[in-house]
């Protein structure tokens, strides 16, 4: 594709906000349309519009077809490393293209046409891949669920996208289990209104179960590789830009999920922008995004966008601890000489947790890792000095939502390597224009000062097209608190230089006795602490100041401080560098902190939990069992704080007078 144009950083997204149309049309050239869009950019009004109308492309002939064409076929596109069975898998782009072709034909002889929904609920292997990019090449709208997500849960998402089939597998792998898919797709099914006829099983050797053990009237269970082999190549389908791509559903407040809308053209454009001129990646190149096909992540950065760009990507099945050690992600880079890591922060501190010397790293040459990216989650500073310090190549925190698709801010390093700031996601996008607004929507003047994130609209190409099935709903999430602008949610200011420095959601800004307090901020001096791994600082229900900053830790491994010195420790570091005003003094020192599986820590539920309110366990927790230990901690620390308060009051009681 195109590279950016020449000059700076500064000059690239100046000419992006005052030139979308020339600017974007540029970034088109880079694939190929069945018919060329008559225009970049075509607004309707202030919160209606659309990215490249007129123009038609299908995104699975833009990721795969064009590269074998331009004979690039024999390119390795895909590496599966299962650090679960010791499989280890790598697809060309002529190989890739024949799988994707002939399950796109299985698809269609099983009734799958263009704008029906199709459910994909894999474990991370090739198939996901191939059932989405399938997908794709016939119009249909994919929506992909993790596989092992609860029945009800799936249930939601059926009833919700209204898909007629199923793409599944036997069941996935975690450390030490295996978990079985199809009962609780069973279970969904019966739960649901009807939509799905057909379910596709693929089965995997080590884990019981296959679409012959099941059998319903009114749903037909088949076996992915028969019908693979029995189909005939579908070919590509023109598809307008406009039209949906998938859904990807994330949580909503009121508890049903919202299915993220993403199109075909403006989305492909974008990805394909953003692998050059964000990450510094041509054809050729190893590109790591080590998450799951069903975050964001890994739709953006596992399937689409390295594809598009003529890389090669990795579909790694494992974690970054315990499969088998420390070292595996390093295991991983030595393997495929990776260019670039894309991770998220609570990977690298779980790494850090067990190995903070790097111990594991000296085994392995990580020298063809020229950066490492972040998101999902607040980089602390601690953190980022010691991923920067170990590996000796830029570490990027860049910040984005499922809602964009892809970054909002970052470093850009495939137009100007700008100097990295611990505590900053760097500077806005080229398409992105972003002002921090107080609770009336006007701009907050004073740099350094925090207000809310927002982003101007026209949202730029490739992000959301809406919410499915509720045009209302994406106003008013997203569009209705500021107009003329997208409430991203969170908090933060810039700097001089225009940094941008995310602080938290909104909702993490805590209001002790009038004072507000960022928790970012008070979690940034908890982790300066060198036995403190990782951290969540939450506003927590307080009869006398309205809210009070409540701290949960996690150790660094060896680490043998005393509980309670440790926690005199923090509660001095806070003093120290917030001041008493924070009055700061709850410290809850845990094995780990609920997380979900995207690493993103569950700070509603522990708040939920502390302040004794109704909770429900999240459908996206990696593992329930840490709540269990979470509610033993916090029972223990509310018996211990009403001892010494009684203790408190008997010594003032029997004191001597004078």
């Amino acid at each position: 594709m195109t590279d950016a144009p020449l000059g700076t950083y500064a000059d690239t997204w100046r000419r992006s906000i005052d030139s979308p149309e020339d600017f974007w049309m540029e970034a088109a050239q880079g694939l190929e349309w069945t018919t060329p869009p008559r225009a970049a950019l075509e607004q309707r009004s202030e919160t209606d519009w659309t990215w490249f109308p007129g123009g038609r492309l299908n995104t699975s002939y833009n990721a795969l077809d064009r590269h074998v064409i331009a004979g690039r076929g024999a390119q390795t596109a895909l590496i599966y490393d299962s650090a679960m069975t010791g499989t280890r898998i790598s697809l060309t782009y002529l190989e890739l293209l024949g799988r994707v072709a002939k399950f796109a034909g299985a698809l269609r002889a099983n009734g799958v046409g263009t704008g029906d929904r199709v459910i994909i609920y894999l474990p991370m292997i090739p198939e996901a891949v191939i059932a989405m990019l399938a997908c794709a090449r016939i119009g249909a709208i994919h929506s992909v669920v993790f596989g092992g997500f609860a029945a009800n849960e799936l249930a939601v998402r059926i009833d919700d996208a209204r898909p007629s089939v199923i793409v599944t597998a036997s069941g996935g792998l975690e450390p030490g289990r295996a978990v079985e898919y199809l009962p609780l797709v069973q279970k969904a099914l019966a739960l649901s209104a009807g939509s799905v006829h057909t379910v596709l099983v693929r089965n995997r050797e080590s884990i019981p179960g296959s679409a012959a053990d099941y059998a319903d009237e009114s749903v037909s269970w088949l076996d992915w590789a028969d019908e693979e082999d029995n189909a005939a190549p579908a070919d590509p389908v023109s598809m307008a830009s406009e039209d949906p791509l998938y859904i990807l559903y994330t949580s909503g407040t009121t508890g049903n999920p919202k299915g993220i809308v993403r199109d075909n053209g403006g989305h492909a454009v974008a990805l394909a922008w953003s692998m050059r001129n964000i990450y510094n990646i041509s054809p050729g190149d190893v590109y790591w995004a080590a998450s799951d096909v069903g975050w964001v992540v890994g739709h953006s950065y596992i399937v689409y966008a390295p594809l598009l760009a003529g890389a090669t990507s990795i579909i790694y099945e494992g974690k970054p601890i315990g499969t088998p050690d420390a070292g595996a992600f390093w295991r991983v880079i030595e393997d495929y000489k990776v260019k670039v890591l894309f991770t998220a922060p609570t990977a690298v501190r779980a790494i850090r947790r067990v190995d903070p010397d790097l111990a594991e790293l000296a085994r392995y040459d990580v020298t063809s890792l020229t950066s490492l990216f972040l998101a999902g989650e607040r980089l602390d500073p601690e953190t980022f000095h010691w991923a920067n310090d170990g590996l000796h190549c830029p570490v990027v925190d860049h910040w984005w939502q499922t809602e964009t698709g892809w970054a909002i801010c970052a470093n850009p390093l495939g137009i100007e390597a700008l100097e990295t700031r611990p505590g900053s996601a760097t500077v806005p996008v080229p398409g992105y224009e972003i002002d921090i607004l107080d609770s009336k929507g006007h701009k907050v003047k004073r740099v350094g000062k925090d207000g809310n994130i927002a982003i101007r609209l026209p949202l730029p190409p490739g992000t959301l097209l809406g919410i499915w099935g509720s045009a209302e709903r994406f106003q008013s999430a997203y569009l209705s608190a500021f107009p003329g602008y997208y409430a991203t949610g969170d908090s933060g200011h810039f700097d001089d230089d225009g940094y941008l420095y995310i602080m938290g959601r909104t909702d993490d800004v805590i209001n002790v006795a009038g004072h507000r307090l960022s928790t970012g901020s008070l979690e940034e001096v908890l982790t300066l602490h060198p036995a403190v791994a990782e951290c969540a600082v939450l506003g927590v229900r307080d009869a006398l100041k309205g809210q009070r900053a409540a701290g949960f830790v996690t150790l660094k491994a060896g680490a043998t401080i005393n509980h309670d010195t440790l926690a005199r420790e923090l509660v001095a570091l806070v003093r120290e560098n917030v001041g008493p005003v924070a009055a700061f003094r709850d410290v809850t020192i845990l094995d780990r902190l609920p997380k979900t599986r995207s690493g993103k820590i569950l700070r509603k539920t522990i708040r939920q939990i502390v302040d004794g309110e109704p909770y429900t366990v999240p459908p996206t927790i990696e593992d329930p069992t840490v709540l269990d230990d979470l509610i033993h901690a916090v029972t223990a620390s509310a018996h211990k704080a009403s001892a010494e308060t009684a203790r408190t009051k008997t010594a003032v009681t029997t004191a001597p007078q004078h």
